[in-house]
């Protein structure tokens, strides 16, 4: 089971696509970013009221209005992305099993509870560090590493296929 929803990786994936090779950002819609990536637009709707809900974008108004990013593309961090689509959560809860052995008989000792649970620290520092990896890669390092493996024409390939879908829907 994964940690976090795969709207998580929608959101971060929709995000990148907003910003160019240079870091220059795009303003796109919802059902342009669906159609594009080839995922379920209510879905992603969805995720683009978190996502603005949290601060990280913004809707544009009008004929053919979308989204843009809220702040540049180097301070959104996945870690953002990921606590504004699934919230924070612990990946760990205590149970606190160590008071609750048999032999116990429904009393334990006071060396059991002396001190955090070993348990419980190892992860908590566990999740520390996934956090603070998450936030350490922004959208705009995600995209450029992104546009250093595709080829020179993608992202002609891309702007092509937008200014195409958003001239045909204008029809």
């Amino acid at each position: 089971m994964a940690f976090y929803s795969s709207g998580v990786e929608y959101g971060i994936h929709s995000l990148m696509c907003m910003v160019d090779a240079k870091g220059n950002e795009r303003e796109m819609n919802v059902r342009e970013m669906a159609a594009l990536q080839n995922v379920p637009y209510d879905y992603l709707g969805k995720i683009f009221t978190r996502l603005s809900r949290a601060g990280l974008v913004s809707s544009t108004e009008g004929k053919g209005g979308g989204f843009r990013l809220a702040r540049p593309a180097e301070l959104i961090t996945v870690l953002d992305v990921a606590h504004a689509i699934d919230g924070e959560k612990n990946m760990f809860e205590c149970r606190e099993i160590r008071q609750r052995l048999a032999v116990f008989e429904e009393t334990p000792p006071a060396w059991v509870c002396d001190g955090p649970c070993g348990v419980r620290s190892v992860m908590d520092s566990a999740q520390q560090r996934m956090e603070e990896e998450l936030a350490r890669h922004t959208i705009l390092d995600l995209a450029r590493k992104m546009f250093r493996k595709a080829p020179d024409t993608f992202q002609i390939e891309v702007q092509e296929w937008i200014a195409d879908r958003r001239s045909n829907s204008s029809l």
